[in-house]
């Protein structure tokens, strides 16, 4: 049976960048710019970096007030957000490390055991003869 889904991105970078991006590893879903990280506030995956780690970041010529567009030099914790049709939030993944990432494998067998469950419930509420 398919889980039927929709992948969305969200980046804190300028959209300009974030479509550079899309571009460059030939994605195929949307890549939302949440400028000054309003979503991540909003959902608590909001950080400042330290200033030692600006310097870090400088020193690597990442420049994040020009790719995000503020000078707040603050990032989104990893998060993947399952929702489903209603809006609710049927499973959330952070982490505080931005190297642990979801595996897309993972994110499949969720939106099955999701839909396999709504299936179950659909059923149940069928009555014989309909």
């Amino acid at each position: 049976m398919a889980a039927e889904a929709t992948l969305v991105a969200i980046s804190p970078q300028l959209n300009k960048f974030s479509q550079q991006i899309v571009h460059k590893h030939g994605l195929a879903f949307p890549v939302l710019s949440d400028p000054g990280n309003t979503v991540a506030r909003e959902f608590g995956l909001k950080f400042t970096l330290p200033s030692y780690l600006q310097e870090v970041y400088r020193g690597f010529g990442l420049d994040l007030p020009r790719y995000n567009g503020d000078e707040s030099w603050t990032l989104p914790l990893p998060a993947r957000f399952i929702i489903d049709s209603q809006g609710r939030v049927c499973h959330a993944d952070v982490s505080v490390d931005y190297t642990v990432r979801p595996e897309p494998e993972q994110t499949l067998n969720i939106l099955e055991s999701l839909n396999a469950a709504s299936s179950s419930l659909d059923a149940m509420k069928t009555k014989p003869g309909e």
